[in-house]
């Protein structure tokens, strides 16, 4: 009777799942969609705790969902925005220990005398998947902190695949042998370890929402991995539906880039290293603005697009964002906010960052839908973005960013970039848009700057 129960507690865990994964495509329904899920895996975890055969240490299970319970708390709420790419990258790296942890377990007490190699060819699969994602995350997390800089080196691209191959050869001799080899086993997961360190350490700039999106979905297959293993069929549905959700992702991002997942990682696009083309070269005069002449000219507009980057995100102003947007409004302006697919440190940040400052959602429009009104709006300001509005992704062949669609902010009546500097994007390259005829500089802290726009409108 038990077995069936804990089925039925299974079944509803996977539905729980689909149907927030379905609700968080929207953010009007993301957060409930996002307590239904946690909701099911709440119901799941506790099924399995009392319900499953052969659990009984209830202290050990107990105290650590308490002390993760806590520290997960403390973290979520205190992390800043501008960390919100860290933390990401943190709790998904901790998902692939936890994969790589069943594996090893599960390897060092099974049975060989029955058998099993295809049992042990998934514990391996699971083991080297989830160790990859655990150490890339962690020097995803590192150089999104600023701790880590990109390293490149000749030959490392042969080198990176020279280490996979060794584990998965290594790996696939473990799944054919009568007997445990634990040495062999931890030689497996030092070389995943090492595999996940060149893995990342060379992609950097603006691929890293790439990266943490691509990792996301290593540990969703990981999990899904533990999932045959132990036989459970919800941690397998909510490993594929966490892989597949972070695969489809990937290709999507990748497509916003107009570059394949392959160039992606082999590419090191957007290191230190990566700076070239025209972009380096100052191509005219840069025209500054006041504050007080950018009121006036965004007052009197009649559409405005507001395009959001990292910037908005480390000055927090958010809320002073949507604040403008709002006084803009109310002078009969309409105002629009354009937002790339790659925007930020990490998938969707934007959108999460507007959404915390009650942004409508409806307001917030895709690289495409943008650009097709864009020619007729009055004046696009710039605030923090800079490599996904570059110009030379058109036209410079030598640029890195070459080919990546780009908002055509250039083809506003007026542009109005906000920045602390000249100083290059993350991708390591000039914005030629500094030095268009339309374009004008408003320098300085991206909050400061809006609170002195906001007084400014109010006083039109």
């Amino acid at each position: 009777m038990e077995k069936y129960i804990v089925d039925i507690i299974y079944l509803i865990g996977s539905v729980t799942f689909i149907l927030g994964l379905k609700m968080l495509s929207h953010p009007d329904s993301a957060r409930k969609g996002n307590l239904i899920a946690a909701a099911g895996m709440t119901i799941a975890i506790l099924g399995a705790i009392f319900l499953e055969k052969g659990i009984n240490n209830y202290l050990w299970i107990f105290g650590g969902i308490i002390i993760g319970t806590i520290v997960g708390w403390i973290a979520a709420k205190r992390v800043k925005m501008t960390a919100m790419p860290q933390m990401v990258s943190l709790f998904n790296g901790m998902g692939g220990a936890c994969a790589a942890v069943i594996s090893i377990v599960e390897y060092t007490k099974h049975d060989f005398s029955h058998g099993g190699a295809a049992l042990i060819a998934i514990i391996m699969a699971g083991l080297i998947i989830g160790t990859v994602s655990f150490t890339g995350s962690m020097i995803a997390f590192g150089k999104l902190n600023g701790n880590i800089g990109d390293k490149v080196f000749p030959g490392q691209k042969f080198i990176n695949l020279v280490i996979l191959l060794a584990a998965v050869s290594l790996a696939t001799y473990l799944s054919m042998q009568p007997a445990a080899d634990n040495t062999l086993l931890l030689v497996t997961l030092g070389i995943a370890v090492l595999y996940g360190v060149m893995f990342v350490m060379p992609i950097g700039g603006a691929d890293m929402p790439v990266v943490i999106s691509l990792l996301n979905s290593f540990t969703g297959v990981a999990a899904a991995f533990a999932g045959f293993v132990y036989n459970n069929q919800v941690m397998l549905t909510g490993g594929i539906l966490v892989g597949s959700a972070g695969t489809i992702l990937t290709i999507l991002m990748c497509k916003a880039m107009n570059r394949s997942l392959f160039n992606v990682i082999a590419g090191a696009f957007g290191t230190a290293g990566g700076a070239g083309g025209s972009g380096d070269k100052q191509q005219g005069t840069v025209k500054e603005i006041s504050a007080s002449d950018a009121a006036v000219l965004l007052a009197y507009s009649k559409k405005v697009f507001i395009v959001p980057g990292y910037g908005l995100a480390v000055a927090q102003a958010q809320h002073t964002c949507h604040e403008l947007e709002k006084l803009l409004e109310e002078k009969g302006v309409e105002v629009k906010y354009a937002i790339h697919r790659v925007a930020g440190r990490m998938p969707g940040h934007m959108n999460v960052l507007l959404a915390e400052a009650d942004v409508p959602y409806d307001k917030l429009l895709e690289m495409e839908d943008a650009n097709s009104e864009m020619p007729n709006t009055d004046v696009s300001i710039i605030i923090g973005a800079n490599d996904v509005v570059n110009p030379a992704a058109r036209h410079d062949q030598s640029s890195p960013i070459y080919g990546m669609p780009i908002l055509d902010v250039d083809k506003s009546a007026n542009v109005i970039i906000m920045k602390r500097s000249m100083a290059a994007g993350y991708a390591g390259i000039d914005n030629e848009l500094f030095y268009y005829p339309n374009n004008r500089m408003l320098f300085g802290d991206a909050k400061a700057s809006l609170q002195k726009l906001v007084t400014e409108v109010k006083g039109l």
